[in-house]
């Protein structure tokens, strides 16, 4: 087998989405966490998680990406943890997948990670905020808020996990 086929059957057998994963990047870039919230306290998560959307608000989409100059999901949520809550969570989608116990889409609480299925195997996570919004990274708008039951989001949730 030539070495082109190779490498193209290496990329398409790596997953898609947000399941990126990247070394660590500085703490200078990610933030230092001043205080930690405790996760059974919805109103202070709401607030915390709302003024760090408000900071981050557009910053666009770059895979891999982990700073100001771009992000992607999972290092939005493993951002917004470390920085916000004092959690350090893993970096990759998959990998927050696995945290956890399930909760039901009518049960959630602001901190819970909200998953997605946006193709054969690509993966996408957010955090709920309120009212049924979660904020993430989106390809297009960059850091957004979005709402569970638009159409596009309703279509492909997978699941939602408590920490």
């Amino acid at each position: 087998m030539r070495t082109s086929s190779l490498l193209l059957i290496l990329i398409m057998l790596l997953p898609g989405g947000c399941t990126t994963s990247s070394p660590p990047a500085s703490p200078t870039a990610i933030g230092q966490c001043r205080e930690a919230v405790s996760l059974n306290n919805p109103p202070l998560v709401r607030k915390k998680l709302l003024d760090h959307y408000l900071a981050w608000k557009g910053t666009r989409y770059r895979a891999g990406g982990l700073s100001k100059n771009g992000i992607d999901c999972s290092g939005f949520v493993h951002l917004t943890y470390r920085s916000q809550l004092c959690l350090d969570l893993p970096r990759s989608t998959n990998e927050l997948a696995a945290l956890g116990r399930n909760v039901g889409v009518n049960n959630l609480l602001p901190g819970d990670l909200v998953f997605f299925k946006t193709g054969l195997r690509a993966r996408h996570v957010g955090i709920y905020v309120d009212d049924g919004r979660f904020m993430h990274v989106s390809s297009r708008k960059g850091v957004t808020l979005s709402r569970l039951d638009d159409q596009y989001w309703s279509r492909r949730y997978w699941k939602a996990k408590r920490l």
